[in-house]
């Protein structure tokens, strides 16, 4: 048996995307848009079906390729976990790539249709990416998914050929590279010591030895500069706002989802026993992130900057979740799951939501200085609006994703007798107001006199898109429990 019932959905998810980028590649012109848009849309439709499979059948889907099993072969799996990352993935992609129907028009190799040529060949090659970043277990395999997804977010970055777009990305290639290495080589070591890399076989048979330790340091250490988690984070801010609209909301609302899923993986199924001390260290990483980016995010000047800091601290709630799952309290663990997967999705829609509605700004208003957004309102008011509501669930405000995520975290935190990282948690919401309230009080103000904004037409660069990401991300904390048992499926049980 090469695998469960459903299992080459699993298939068709990496083959679909990737067959879309090599003949958009190939045939060019409109047709690789109209390729691009519609594998992204089979896409959901692929994502759904898997999500509504894994919860019809309780358990995850798994595939065997070429009905090899391992470490001969690679498996495919489906958990809740990787289900819920592919169906917010999928939803952010249709949505940028309806956005660039406009953004980039026409894919030629004349003057001003290269870069379209590129849009429209990357999308659905990032989608690729994503499908074998969730879906792999082989922690080579998941290697060379990040490293796909780290040159087709570099690509989707430069775009606009800008100079200082190149300068930006570099660092972040940098960090990138960095942090490959030091997860070869953690490979490496785990190569040597088990002879294998495939996840399902590592789970339970790994040692608490020093080899092991030092491959799952080297390991976590190179997944955190490419997730860029304070203080490896110099990369993100100036690669986020440097970025056109559509790379940025790519970037910060899916491609450092990548390294998450791999580093929760690497610590709760492959690492034996992960240390407690090591996950209070992530944690107090991200409670960090949270302070100083939202503290930095405050002081911005430039609204695409300020949105790029804000994903500095909303990066860092999904590491709260880690002492949390250890803390050896079930029901604690299972929320604290649930509310790390749920920040992972919400975050993702609010953030693709803000940066797109930036785009849209600052092209009414000519620039992006936050001081100089007087008039925004008027002239595009459905960005504005989607930038206060993804606010609001970046801050934690009811009914949003955030706010259950959030309240998922804090119960944990306080129930686990680890009232301190509730501390963080309601802080960071408090500095969140801040800042998206100087967005919107900004773009409320009237225009400076000798301004003109232009107004946005409301179809063109899917303004509506935009707001309908961010009230998918508000709506999430209005679905009852059970439907979020999602990404309970195949949650890992962690010995206290």
């Amino acid at each position: 048996m090469i695998g469960t019932p459903g299992g080459s959905l699993l298939v068709l998810a990496i083959a679909l995307p990737l067959g879309a980028t090599l003949i958009a590649f190939v045939l060019g012109g409109q047709a690789a848009a109209r390729i691009a848009r519609a594998s992204l849309w089979l896409w959901l439709a692929l994502a759904v079906a898997i999500a509504a499979m894994l919860i019809a059948r309780g358990e995850p889907l798994t595939y065997l390729l070429g009905g090899f099993t391992p470490p001969l072969g690679i498996a495919l799996a489906a958990d809740g976990l990787a289900s819920a990352m592919l169906l917010a993935s999928a939803i952010v992609l249709v949505a940028t790539g309806l956005f660039g129907s406009v953004a980039y028009p026409a894919p030629s190799w004349e003057k001003g249709g290269r870069a379209a040529f590129a849009y429209w060949c990357l999308l659905p090659a990032l989608a690729a990416s994503l499908a074998v970043a969730f879906l792999a277990r082989d922690l080579f395999s998941l290697f060379v998914a990040l490293e796909m997804l780290t040159f087709t977010a570099l690509a989707l970055a430069c775009l606009d050929g800008r100079p200082s777009q190149f300068k930006a990305e570099l660092r972040y290639l940098l960090f990138a590279l960095l942090g490959s290495v030091l997860y070869l080589l953690g490979c490496a070591l785990l190569y040597g010591a088990y002879g294998t890399l495939d996840i399902g076989l590592l789970a339970g048979n790994t040692r608490a030895d020093a080899p092991t330790r030092l491959a799952g340091a080297l390991m976590t250490v190179g997944l955190l500069a490419k997730m860029a988690v304070f203080p490896l984070h110099l990369w993100l801010p100036p690669a986020h706002a440097g970025a056109p609209p559509a790379g940025s909301a790519l970037l910060s609302g899916l491609v450092v989802k990548g390294a998450f899923v791999l580093l929760v993986r690497l610590w709760f199924w492959v690492l034996p026993g992960p240390p407690v001390a090591g996950a209070e260290l992530l944690a107090a990483l991200g409670a960090a992130a949270i302070l100083v980016g939202s503290i930095v995010a405050l002081r911005q000047e430039k609204l695409k900057a300020l949105i790029a800091y804000s994903t500095v601290a909303q990066i860092g709630y999904l590491f709260l979740m880690f002492p949390l799952l250890m803390a050896g309290d079930p029901d604690a663990a299972t929320r604290a799951w649930m509310g790390g997967m749920v920040q992972a999705v919400s975050h993702a829609l609010a953030k693709a939501a803000m940066f797109l509605a930036a785009g849209l700004i600052v092209q009414s208003m000519g620039e992006d200085r936050v001081a100089g957004l007087g008039g925004a309102a008027r002239a595009a008011p459905l960005a504005v609006l989607a930038i206060g509501i993804g606010g609001l669930s970046l801050m934690g405000v009811p009914p949003s994703g955030g706010f259950t995520a959030k309240w998922m975290l804090l119960r944990a935190s306080v129930d686990t007798g680890q009232w301190w990282w509730s501390l963080v948690i309601l802080a960071g919401g408090l500095l969140t107001g801040g800042y998206v309230y100087r967005l919107i009080a900004a773009a409320l103000a009237p225009a400076a006199p000798g301004v003109a904004p232009r107004p946005v037409p409301r179809v063109q660069e899917g303004a509506v898109l935009v707001l309908v990401l961010a009230l998918l991300s508000m709506l999430l904390g209005l679905l009852p429990l059970s439907m979020l048992g999602l990404a309970q499926i195949g949650q890992p049980v962690i010995a206290p």
